[in-house]
């Protein structure tokens, strides 16, 4: 996305961006690919992980460095800090990266890049690492939650005493905004959360109240929630409804003089407007 309302495209052939630059002050990179191929190999996967986001990312940036665009705003992902954080511990920017997944390692590669093409060149680079993104027309794990909690289903998630950061769409896009003009950005790397963290069971409850409802949760011990997760949800679920990722954000806050301006329980309101229908009632 441009600055100055001008929308590109990565689907569009390289030869063709240099043009459509020309005159942009500002490029916000959003485009990634997010998903892992089923019956890939490990190999295969993170080519095609690179392909896309390291690849094509630092081939727009080059023509952006060539076409005098002044800065370039990166959105990359908290799991280039990690896949998770000890309670009470959380990222900071400053932490060495640790990516586990083809994903995580395919964003701090293209972060690399970026850094090492602006140290080389007049434009400015700004990397933002958000963690989980909800919002109106939200998918994958968190739109189960929504049509569990829709459907009164009975969840055994009431003891689950994590911590976990989240953004609301709105508020990343605030930041980004601050982003593209704000003299502080410049080569920076930002993270960015509401400010409040929650754990699974006080999200489920929150959820519930957004939509006038009552979450029906059951308070199993959260060993037991584990194994019963991992055995039928993978290892990964369970590690996101029991485990903790917690994200420092007060750098950002301090450096841009910027506050979350949404806070959870407003961003699930907005969530729970849309129609009832989209969540499967």
């Amino acid at each position: 996305m441009g600055h100055r309302g001008r929308t590109l495209s990565t689907r569009s052939k390289p030869d063709k961006w240099t043009g459509a630059l020309q005159g942009i002050e500002c490029v916000v990179h959003l485009a990634a690919r997010v998903h892992i191929m089923e019956n890939a190999a490990a190999a295969d996967t993170l080519a095609e992980f690179r392909r896309i986001n390291v690849e094509d990312t630092l081939n727009l940036a080059r023509q952006a460095v060539l076409a005098g665009v002044r800065r370039f705003v990166f959105i990359s992902s908290i799991k280039v800090n990690g896949e998770s954080t000890r309670k009470g511990q959380p990222f900071t920017d400053a932490d060495f990266p640790c990516p586990v997944d083809a994903y995580a390692i395919s964003k701090y590669e293209a972060e690399c890049g970026l850094r090492e093409l602006s140290a080389q060149s007049a434009m400015e680079v700004v990397i933002i690492r958000p963690p989980l993104v909800y919002g109106p027309g939200v998918k994958a794990n968190f739109l189960t939650m929504v049509r569990w909690l829709r459907r009164g289903v009975p969840l055994p998630l009431g003891a689950i005493h994590n911590a976990r950061s989240l953004v609301a769409l709105d508020n990343l896009v605030d930041l980004i905004c601050t982003c593209i003009d704000h003299p502080a950005a410049a080569n920076q790397i930002l993270l960015v959360s509401d400010g409040h963290d929650v754990s699974t069971t006080e999200l489920l409850r929150q959820m519930a109240s957004a939509m006038g409802r009552e979450a029906r949760l059951v308070p199993a011990p959260q060993w037991i929630v584990e194994a019963g997760v991992s055995l039928f949800g993978g290892k990964e679920l369970a590690r996101r409804l029991c485990g903790s990722l917690q994200i420092d954000i007060s750098k950002t806050r301090e450096l841009l003089q910027w506050t979350p301006p949404l806070s959870l329980d407003e961003g699930l309101r907005r969530v729970m407007q849309v129609d009832g229908q989209k969540y499967g009632d």
